[in-house]
């Protein structure tokens, strides 16, 4: 005999609202929400002791502890013991937002990126001739007003930032190209070991007391009154004797080639004058650009940001300003002025009307062979700088300087360690830090060596003496590294780096003669090729103006 199959009563919410009506369900068992982290074995639990005798501070949002739930994990609803946390009111009080994590989590998350930004050039930046020494001041002026960039999770909390080109593109001028970095990321390019063409200048050997610096013994940064050049390629009267010889295709300098190369580590706004002349190709910067600055932070989470206040020492432009008037007094200073000097050449920009002294520097003119297969020809001539020599004059090194402005203030790199107290015993910690907030400029210093031909890249750690004071200086410790293996613990591609410069000489040279433009997109990992009419940097001249009085007479204003 068959038995009647009856359906188990459905209980109809008449409230309309999602789950079970609470007029259906016994008084002393309440409906528990479940965690988005639980594992799926059941929807509801109807056997939680902890439900039992819930008082009304329960139902404002305090939890109780749940069975089988992960500890710290906030339950999907707003209280596991009031159906949803929810009771309308006309005010709407009880209302609360849905969150499945702390946000004390979130911000202790390290994995952001931020993106700062050095927008248009800055006022009172020095000519070509740079002389060391002096003051900072006069540091005040535009470098583009916002910065920034919002990294990845944790961050979308925080305000878009947006940053300036360091070049406003005009309106004649035409695009021809847009590469974003995830296409860079796959060039590559295998080049030879390079060719010694010729030596300018003077080089002096490195002052090894300086090695034995550390924070117990830290040694004041001395203002070094002596001239520097920092000359583009096509003013440059080497390269133009060796562009008449045609003994290249491509003429550039060690700083502009080394950001080309590193392209791909930028965040920073940047810009190349690019002109063919010919069959050759000449990579030259802007007069008053970024190529003669240093840069500082600029791949920091919270990178330094510019301001309107001139006073304020901890802006980008100043600190970028802070940071080259120290890596050239730090360069002159440690090197040893009575160690025996070998000039091959003399120096090609040091004209005989110079009174100041000039600091010890060696230019050597170093030829690529940039082609691919043995019947194409693309040389590329780079005309690099070697700082002093270790022992023999044939061992070249490199001298550079990191600088710490104020480990508590905006852009230093969240909770950086004091470099004063800790540099001798968490070196280490610092370094990658360092690694880390100024990847750009490490892996450029990295390549400008490798192109040099370096054996050593001397580092120097500047730190302020007074955090306040953006004026005195000391040297906190020095550490050497080997260019290519510091390139490599970087993770830095010369491979990549010369696939980029390929694919932009190939680019150009395809264009007809004239001037072209790269600028580095401010707030995208774009770079972009412009060309541009040829006076497109030429000075505006003034014109005069003159007033004309009712007496007929002419001044001149």
């Amino acid at each position: 005999m068959a038995l009647d199959f009856v359906l188990p009563p459905i209980h109809d919410n008449a409230d309309g609202s999602w789950g079970p009506s609470t007029s259906t369900l016994p008084n002393h068992i309440p409906y528990a929400p479940f965690s988005k982290s639980d594992k799926i074995t059941r929807i509801a639990d109807w056997h939680d002791p902890a439900a039992e005798g819930a008082t009304s501070s329960n139902a404002r949002g305090r939890q109780q502890p749940q069975a089988n739930r992960r500890p710290g994990r906030e339950a999907y609803g707003a209280s596991e013991v009031n159906a949803f946390g929810y009771v309308h009111d006309e005010d709407e009080k009880s209302f609360s937002l849905v969150d499945n994590s702390s946000r004390a989590a979130v911000r202790g998350r390290s994995g952001l990126r931020g993106r700062t930004a050095r927008g248009g050039a800055a006022q009172n930046r020095g000519p070509t001739r740079n002389r060391l020494g002096g003051n900072l001041g006069g540091r005040g002026g535009a470098r583009g007003g916002r910065a920034g960039g919002r990294g990845g999770y944790g961050g979308y909390d925080k305000p878009q930032r947006t940053r300036d080109s360091s070049v406003t593109v005009g309106p004649e001028w035409e695009q021809l190209e847009e590469i974003d970095f995830s296409r860079l990321n796959k060039l590559s390019l295998s080049v030879d070991e390079p060719e010694n063409l010729e030596s300018y200048g003077t080089l002096q050997g490195y002052d090894r007391t300086f090695d034995r610096i550390n924070t117990r013994n830290e040694k004041p940064l001395q203002i070094q009154d002596k001239v520097r050049y920092n000359i583009s390629t096509s003013d440059d009267p080497i390269i133009q004797q060796m562009a008449d010889a045609n003994k290249a295709t491509i003429f550039a300098t060690d700083s502009i080639l080394s950001v080309l190369m590193c392209t791909t580590r930028s965040l920073n706004s940047w810009d190349m004058v690019l002109e063919r002349r010919g069959n050759q190709l000449f990579l030259d910067k802007r007069e008053g650009g970024p190529f003669d600055f240093i840069t500082v932070n600029e791949n920091a989470i919270d990178a330094p940001v510019d301001s309107d206040d001139a006073s304020n020492i901890n802006s980008a432009a100043s600190l970028s300003l802070e940071a080259t008037y120290i890596n050239q007094n730090f360069t002159s200073q440690v090197i040893q002025d009575s160690s025996k000097a070998y000039t091959p050449n003399p120096n090609p920009f040091y004209s005989p009307e110079e009174t100041d002294p000039l600091a010890p520097t060696l230019y050597r003119y170093r030829k690529f062979d940039l082609s691919v297969d043995e019947d194409e020809e693309l040389d590329l001539i780079v005309r690099t700088e070697v700082d002093a020599y270790v022992g023999k004059k044939d061992h070249l090194v490199t001298i550079k300087a990191l600088n710490e402005y104020d480990p508590r203030a905006q852009g230093a790199g969240g909770k950086a360690l004091d470099w004063r107290k800790n540099l001798d015993t968490q070196k280490g910690a610092i370094v990658a830090n360092e690694m880390k907030n100024n990847s750009a400029k490490l892996a450029r210093w990295a390549v400008q060596s490798y192109l040099a031909g370096a054996e050593q890249m001397k580092m120097g750690y500047i730190s302020r003496a007074n955090p306040r004071d953006a004026q005195r200086h000391v040297i906190v410790g020095i550490q050497s590294y080997k260019p290519v293996d510091f390139a490599r613990q970087m993770n830095v591609s010369l491979a990549n780096g010369w696939g980029i410069v390929r694919t932009i000489a190939d680019l150009v040279l395809k264009q007809p003669e004239g001037k072209y433009v790269i600028v580095k997109d401010p707030n995208a990992p774009t770079i972009r090729l412009y060309s541009v009419p040829e006076d497109a940097f030429d000075p505006i001249e003034e014109e005069e103006e003159i007033v004309i009085h009712h007496d007929g007479d002419e001044d001149d204003e």
